[in-house]
C-alpha cells in the first residue's frame, strides 16, 4: 500500500479524530475509498477501538431517492441509535461519479434533508471527521491526471498541522474580538456582516479545535445581520449541478435576490429549502496554502489560501458561547460558496484591514 495512504489514516485517527482505546467508531466508506478504509481499520485496531463500517454511495442514494414516493420517515430510529451510541463517525469520501445525484428532483432531495435533522444532529454530536480519498473521478473533475491529483491531495492532507494551527490562531483572535467584518472585492462585492457575540473556530483538522474536515485550514465564524452584495466567482458543483458566478444580495440578514451565470436552478433549490437557507451560517477564511488550485471539490476548495467562503443555511454550534448555541441559524442545508480574494480585495475588521489581496497583516507582502 502507498505509504501516503497510511500517513493519511494515521493523521485521521490520531490528529483529527483523537481516537482512544475503547472508542466506538462508525466508518462510512465511499465506493472507491477501499485502500483508505483498510488503512484506517488497521489504525483503529492498533488503538483498541471498536469499528462498524457502512457504505456511502451517491449512486445508491440516487437510486433510493428517485424510487421513493411519498413522505420520508422522520429520523429513522435504527440509524439514529447507531450514531447516538458512537463516539466517532469517520466519513471516507471516494465516489465513482461526482454527479451521481444530479437528476434527483430538487423537492425530493429537500424533503429527505428535512426528514433527517435528528440523524444529522446525532452525527454532529460525535467526534466526526470527513475526509477524501483521491479517486480517478475526482481527478477527472479537477482536470488533472490521477497521479498529479494524488500529489495534490496528500500535499493538502499530510501537513504540519500544529504549525498551521499556530498561524490560524492569529486570525481567530482578531475575529473573536470583532464586531463587524466587511468583505470588498472588485466591483461586485461589498458585504457587511456582524460577528459580535460569536466564537471563531481555528479549523486545524482536529476535533480538539472544533474542526471536522481533513484537510482543513481555515478560520470560520457565524455571521449575522448581513447587508450588501457578493459575487462568488469560484466555479463549483452543487447537488450534481455546475454553478458559476453566483450573485447574492442581502437585506436584513437574508437573501432577497440571486442569480448565476450557470446553475441558477441549483441556487434556487438551496435558498428555497427553508427560511434558514436564506441566511448565512458561516463566514470562512481559507488559509491552507497546500491547496493551490480549484478542483471543484468543496472539501478542498473552501480551504484554499486567498479565498473566502460563505455558507447558506445551518450554522455550527461551535461558533457560539456556551449556553447560546440555540442562537445558531437553523436549516436543513449548509451550502458553501467561494470567492477569490487574491486580487483587488480586502477583508476589513472593525475598520482595520486584516487581509489585502490574499495577504494577512502578519505575512510578507501585506499592503504592497
Amino acid at each position: 500500500m502507498d505509504e501516503r495512504v497510511r500517513e493519511h489514516a494515521r493523521t485521521l485517527v490520531d490528529w483529527s479524530a483523537r481516537i482512544e482505546a475503547g472508542d466506538d467508531v462508525v466508518v462510512r466508506v465511499g465506493p472507491d475509498a477501499h485502500d483508505l478504509a483498510v488503512a484506517v481499520a488497521e489504525e483503529l485496531g492498533k488503538r483498541g477501538a471498536n469499528v462498524v463500517t457502512t457504505y456511502a454511495s451517491g449512486e445508491v442514494t440516487r437510486a433510493y431517492l428517485r424510487a421513493h414516493e411519498g413522505d420520508f420517515e422522520a429520523d429513522p430510529e435504527y440509524e439514529r441509535a447507531l450514531l447516538a451510541a458512537a463516539d466517532a463517525v469517520l466519513t471516507l469520501g471516494g465516489g465513482r461519479n461526482t454527479a451521481a445525484t444530479a437528476d434527483v428532483p430538487g423537492e425530493r432531495r429537500q424533503a429527505y434533508d428535512r426528514a433527517r435533522r435528528e440523524i444529522r444532529t446525532a452525527r454532529l454530536d460525535t467526534k466526526w471527521v470527513l475526509t477524501e480519498h483521491p479517486t480517478r473521478s475526482l481527478a477527472q473533475q479537477a482536470g488533472m491526471s490521477y497521479e498529479a491529483y494524488q500529489e495534490f491531495v496528500y500535499g493538502a492532507i499530510n501537513r504540519d498541522w500544529e504549525a498551521q494551527a499556530e498561524k490560524q490562531a492569529k486570525v481567530k483572535e482578531v475575529l473573536d474580538d470583532a464586531s463587524e467584518v466587511r468583505l470588498v472585492s472588485g466591483d461586485d462585492t461589498d458585504l457587511t456582516m456582524s460577528v459580535e457575540g460569536r466564537v471563531a473556530v481555528n479549523s486545524a483538522a482536529s476535533v480538539d479545535y472544533d474542526s471536522h474536515n481533513l484537510p482543513s485550514g481555515e478560520v470560520f465564524t457565524a455571521p449575522h445581520a448581513t447587508e450588501g452584495e457578493v459575487r462568488f466567482d469560484v466555479p463549483m458543483t452543487i447537488n450534481g449541478k455546475r454553478v458559476r458566478d453566483v450573485d447574492l444580495r442581502f437585506e436584513d440578514g437574508a437573501v432577497v435576490d440571486y442569480d448565476a451565470a450557470q446553475g441558477e436552478e441549483a441556487i434556487a433549490e438551496v435558498v428555497e429549502t427553508d427560511d434558514g437557507a436564506r441566511r448565512l451560517g458561516e463566514l470562512g477564511i481559507g488559509m491552507n496554502r497546500g491547496i493551490d488550485r480549484v478542483t471543484d471539490n468543496i472539501l478542498f476548495d473552501e480551504k484554499m489560501g486567498d479565498t473566502v467562503h460563505l455558507a447558506l443555511g445551518r450554522a455550527y454550534s461551535s461558533n457560539f458561547p456556551e449556553g447560546r448555541e440555540g442562537e445558531a441559524n437553523e436549516s436543513a442545508v449548509h451550502v458553501d460558496l467561494i470567492t477569490d480574494v487574491s486580487e483587488d480585495s480586502r477583508i476589513v475588521v472593525d475598520g482595520e484591514t486584516m487581509q489585502a489581496d490574499g495577504r494577512f497583516w502578519f505575512e510578507d507582502g501585506f499592503g504592497e
